[in-house]
């Protein structure tokens, strides 16, 4: 199966007649040296009527400013919506990401699980963000030449993802630091809900400019589902046709909290452990079905002892009060 991918498809894609067409970007970062990390997506929903927005930064003294909102948008012609805004300045090389707007401040960031009593009931403050995003590896992924999902589980016609470095400043309330760090990005389009997965684990690292990997579990819930990812190595960006994920869980919430994987390209192996330092529980609802996504700002240990930081997205559907994805 072959895939596509151009410089146009940094750009806006003309939006389809699915009434769950979504064109997402999706960007985050690290800096070591001041233990800062975030990430920021837009999704537009134009045949909803509305566009998500999100705002997560995982400050350097544990707590968490966050931002979700769902503006109106009438259109799919730019990433602009509730104060964030995303450039491409050039196709597969630079990007910048904007904010100006309010956070909530969150001592403890698993409140978030309940997000009305956490709007309501913690301080939000002005904040801005200002970053610049350099290409550091190959880009991964694009749109295949032929369908890759079934009716009823669409989450992407197409999809790519790139290791990034990111410069620039972020403010939250008096607070402001000078970025320097780096990170993943993503760019999708084509129908999706987030129910469409029974679960998924996504994991994102980046150990500075020199190394990187991104691997994708999705699980099915009457098959294998896929596994699939990629390993940086500073030259090279091997692609990977097989990924395992074991996890640890903490309190009767079930949060993901150590991380054991593996990949695997060709006869080469990469595995290591991730450890996460910061959660955030977010919640999607529709149709009467409720999904869980955990965002994660983890630090990863290699096998051979580097260590580099990103995060580990968990996304399980919720049934009977349990994450559906625990046996993994």
């Amino acid at each position: 199966m072959g895939v596509r991918l151009e410089p146009a498809d940094e750009y806006m894609h003309e939006l389809g007649p699915e009434a769950t067409f979504n064109e997402a970007m999706y960007f985050n970062v690290y800096d070591p040296k001041h233990r800062l990390g975030g990430w920021f997506r837009l999704g537009n929903r134009a045949n909803e009527g509305h566009a998500e927005m999100t705002v997560c930064l995982y400050l350097p003294d544990g707590r968490a400013g966050f931002m979700f909102q769902r503006p109106t948008i009438a259109d799919n012609d730019r990433f602009d919506a509730a104060g964030l805004r995303f450039d491409v300045v050039e196709p597969f090389e630079r990007l910048t990401v904007a904010f100006t707007g309010t956070v909530v401040v969150l001592d403890d960031p698993l409140v978030m699980a309940d997000p009305k009593a956490a709007f309501t009931s913690n301080p939000h403050v002005e904040a801005a963000v200002d970053l610049t995003y350099t290409r550091v590896s190959a880009m991964f992924g694009g749109e295949p030449d032929e369908p890759h999902e079934r009716p009823g589980e669409e989450f992407a016609k197409g999809h790519y993802e790139q290791l990034v470095a990111a410069t620039g400043t972020v403010r939250v309330g008096d607070d402001e630091w000078a970025v320097d760090g780096a990170g993943l990005r993503d760019h999708s389009w084509g129908p999706r809900t987030w129910q469409a997965p029974w679960y998924y684990r996504w994991l994102t690292a980046n150990g500075g400019t020199e190394w990187g990997f991104m691997l994708s579990r999705i699980a099915r819930p009457d098959g294998p589902g896929t596994r699939a990812g990629f390993v940086w190595d500073g030259g090279q960006l091997h692609l990977c046709d097989h990924g395992e994920v074991s996890t640890t869980w903490r309190g009767d919430d079930a949060y993901h909290d150590e991380i054991t994987f593996g990949l695997r390209s060709g006869e080469r192996e990469w595995s290591g452990t991730g450890r996460v330092l910061s959660l955030i529980p977010l919640r999607n609802r529709r149709e009467g079905r409720v999904t869980r996504i955990s965002e994660g700002l983890t630090e990863w240990t290699l096998a051979d002892g580097r260590v580099g930081h990103g995060l580990s997205e968990y996304l399980d559907q919720i049934v009977d009060g349990k994450p559906v994805g625990l046996a993994e």
